[in-house]
C-alpha cells in the first residue's frame, strides 16, 4: 500500500510540474506576443518605412546574391489616379467601402463573378486582410497566421478610416519583382508618377495583384492579359466608386 500510494504521489507530482511547465510557456509566449504585437493605431498618422513582405523579398534577394534595395515610395492618398482606386478595388475587393474587414457575402458573389467571366476571382480576402499580411505577416496559410491576420484586420478598421487603409495598401502592394507601392509602380513599368496614370495603365497594374512575380506590365502572358481585359470591363461597371474614393 505504501509502494502504491508513493508511485500514485509521484505521477501527482509529474504532472503538477508538467501542467506549470505549459502554463509557464503559454505565459511567455503571451508575453512575446504582447510585446511584438503591431501598434496599429499609429499608422493613423505615420507612413510604414517597410513591411514584413519587402523584408522576405529582401531575405530572398539576399540569399541569391542579388540587389536587396527595393523600389518603395510611399505618396499621399491624393496624388494616386482614381483611375487605380478603382483599378484595385473591382479587381480586389468591390464591397471595400461597405464591409468592416471581412466579407464573406461578397466573396460569393466574386466566384459567381469569376464563374460568369471564366476569368480567376476577384481577391478572396478583402484590401484591410491582404494590408495586414502585408504588413505585418507572411503569406503562409497556417492557423496561428490566419488567427493574428483577423486580430490585426479588426483593428485596423477600428483605428484607421477606409481611406487611410486604403491610402496605406495601394503604397506598400506589390506590383512587380521589387517593386512596391503605386508611385514606384508607376515610374517603373510607365515612366510617370502614380497621378497620372490612366484607366489602362491602372487595369494593367490591378490586374498583376495575385502573382505580381510573373503578372505585371510588359508580361507575356495571355493570362495575365485576359486578367486586363476583365479588370478594365469591371471598371466601366463600377463607376459608382467615384463618389466614394
Amino acid at each position: 500500500m505504501t509502494g502504491a500510494r508513493a508511485r500514485g504521489g509521484g505521477r501527482g507530482r509529474s504532472l503538477r510540474r508538467l501542467v506549470a511547465a505549459v502554463a509557464g510557456t503559454l505565459a511567455l509566449f503571451a508575453a512575446w506576443q504582447a510585446l511584438t504585437w503591431p501598434d496599429v493605431a499609429a499608422l493613423a498618422t505615420e507612413d510604414p518605412g517597410t513591411t514584413a513582405f519587402i523584408e522576405a523579398w529582401r531575405v530572398r534577394q539576399r540569399a541569391a546574391g542579388q540587389p536587396d534595395a527595393p523600389q518603395f515610395r510611399f505618396v499621399p492618398y491624393g496624388r494616386i489616379a482614381n483611375d487605380l482606386k478603382r483599378a484595385v478595388l473591382v479587381g480586389e475587393d468591390i464591397g471595400f467601402f461597405d464591409h468592416r474587414g471581412f466579407e464573406v457575402e461578397e466573396l460569393k458573389k466574386a466566384l459567381a463573378e469569376a464563374r460568369e467571366e471564366r476569368e480567376l476571382p476577384r481577391g478572396a480576402s478583402t484590401i484591410t486582410q491582404q494590408l495586414a499580411k502585408n504588413l505585418w505577416l507572411s503569406p503562409s496559410r497556417n492557423p496561428w497566421r490566419k488567427a493574428k491576420e483577423a486580430v490585426l484586420t479588426w483593428q485596423l478598421e477600428r483605428a484607421l478610416s477606409k481611406r487611410r487603409i486604403l491610402e496605406l495598401y495601394l503604397n506598400v502592394v506589390e506590383f512587380g519583382p521589387g517593386v512596391y507601392g503605386a508611385e514606384a509602380g508607376a515610374r517603373h513599368f510607365f515612366g510617370k508618377s502614380a497621378s497620372a496614370l490612366g484607366a489602362h495603365e491602372a487595369a494593367q497594374l490591378a490586374a498583376g495583384l495575385p502573382r505580381p512575380s510573373a503578372w505585371h506590365p510588359g508580361a507575356a502572358s495571355r493570362a495575365y492579359a485576359r486578367r486586363v481585359a476583365t479588370i478594365e470591363r469591371r471598371m466601366e461597371r463600377a463607376r459608382h466608386l467615384a463618389k466614394l474614393i
